[in-house]
């Protein structure tokens, strides 16, 4: 029995293994970010607590319902008496009548002790009250408008991290997929070195050679081994990157088959789509509503109350008889503070101005990098298709001198720089193309970064 049940824990073990182990797809990976990303979840953590300011800014037209109960024991005159009233339980006998005589001639002198020095009396109070604005100038509904607006940008926040991680990631695949083209032509020089080596090592054998010609093959062999290297230890880096991002061990991807990336974006698009303006939009929708709360000390608000209570000197004795009720409204209107609300006003009318103007200046700015981003794009492409024909020119001149060394037509050395210029072409190659495509995705991360 405990066989079986280790071959089924090992069988799980494989089998989880076995799933982690399933080279990612692009569209995998991003749909992984989107899902496990840290700094996306944060982003969007903080646009779940924008929502509860915006029902924070709602409750407060609502009104508030409070309850009070009141606990307390006093033998001072003027809380004696009031709690009797409240209570409903005064007498004549509290006004101190019983020291009244209506042959005193000194009557009005008289100091009525049961009421200025009363026994310790009880009281028990319940109260409910309850306070709403029914009109504060537009003030409440303009601050819900702001908090609507804020929890947009929050939003916008989070597509905007999103974006910036997806470019990230695209990034890394098309610099994985550059990475394995470089190697593969690397691949195929050190093989053309090594087959070099042998027969450089032959000719020596046989006196066609010099000890230094073999000395330069292999220099140049360890070389290529060494830029090889460096190029397995970037792949290493890559995936350690893929697995922070996706905050998931990543071991092997599959790379786009095609290492230059491509968009068909538009400017318009771009326009539309973009994060920055979206959120200068929403913030100038803010400083039209808060130009709506500059106005509002120019009017006046009302508010309303109800109140009902019970008091006696048992808790909750009597209740209903000793019920009271009070309700009533209030207005209130400034008319006048030194002039500080017209400047508030002016203000905020200036600040909105003033953001309307930057949204402009931001649209323009967009066009602009639209503009500089394709440009650039389209000198790498003439810089790519150049490179690749001097790459072509570099591999057939390699050849013909490995061919003409053979024959002893010419010297290792000169077929040595020939690789070097190989070698330098491929290196080139590759940045240029890293250039463009990091360009490509530059002008996708001008919209919302959904473009993959």
């Amino acid at each position: 029995m405990t066989y079986t049940y280790r071959r089924l824990a090992i069988a799980l073990v494989l089998g989880v293994f076995n799933a982690h182990a399933v080279p990612l797809t692009l569209n995998q990976a991003i749909t992984q970010l989107k899902e496990q990303n840290l700094e996306i979840k944060a982003a969007a953590l903080d646009a779940k607590n924008a929502h509860n300011d915006v029902k924070l800014s709602q409750g407060y037209t609502y009104g508030s319902l409070d309850f009070t109960q009141n606990a307390i024991r006093s033998n001072e005159a003027g809380n004696v008496f009031g709690f009797k009233l409240s209570s409903r339980e005064a007498d004549f006998g509290d006004f101190g009548f019983s020291d009244f005589s209506l042959t005193n001639p000194n009557i009005l002198s008289v100091q009525p002790k049961d009421l200025n020095y009363p026994g310790y009396q009880n009281f028990f109070q319940s109260k409910l009250t309850y306070a709403i604005p029914l009109y504060t100038g537009g003030k409440l509904s303009s601050y819900e408008k702001i908090a609507q607006e804020m929890e947009k940008i929050k939003q916008l926040d989070t597509e905007k991290v999103t974006a910036e991680k997806i470019y990230q990631t695209r990034k890394s695949y098309y610099d994985m997929a550059l990475l394995n083209h470089s190697i593969e032509q690397l691949g195929v020089i050190q093989k053309n070195i090594s087959t070099l080596e042998t027969t450089t090592e032959q000719m020596l054998k046989e006196g066609y050679a010099k000890k230094v010609d073999l000395l330069e093959v292999q220099a140049k062999k360890a070389n290529v081994e060494r830029m090889l290297g460096e190029m397995e230890a970037n792949k290493k880096l890559l995936f350690h990157y893929l697995s922070f991002l996706l905050n998931q061990n990543v071991t092997e991807i599959v790379p786009p088959t095609d290492d230059r990336a491509h968009t068909t974006l538009t400017e318009s698009e771009v326009l539309t789509n973009n994060i920055d303006l979206k959120k200068a939009s929403h913030g100038l929708e803010i400083r039209s509503s808060m130009i709506d709360v500059a106005t509002s000390p120019f009017l006046p608000t009302v508010g309303a109350f109800a109140e009902a209570s019970s008091a006696d000197n048992t808790f909750l004795g009597d209740f209903s008889d000793h019920a009271g009720y009070t309700f009533g409204a209030k207005l209130s209107w400034n008319l006048f503070n030194g002039g500080i609300d017209s400047h508030t006003l002016e203000k905020a009318r200036i600040d909105q101005l003033k953001t309307a103007t930057e949204v402009e200046l931001a649209k323009k700015g967009v066009a602009l990098q639209f503009d500089k981003i394709q440009t650039e794009i389209e000198s790498l492409d003439y810089q790519i298709a150049s490179l690749q024909k001097e790459l072509d020119l570099s591999n057939a001149i390699y050849a013909n001198y490995e061919g003409r060394y053979r024959e002893h037509l010419a010297s290792m050395s000169d077929l040595i720089i020939k690789q070097s210029q190989q070698i330098e072409k491929i290196i080139n190659l590759q940045m240029v193309k890293n250039q463009r495509n990091e360009r490509i995705f530059a002008l996708e991360k001008l919209t919302h970064g959904a473009n993959q």
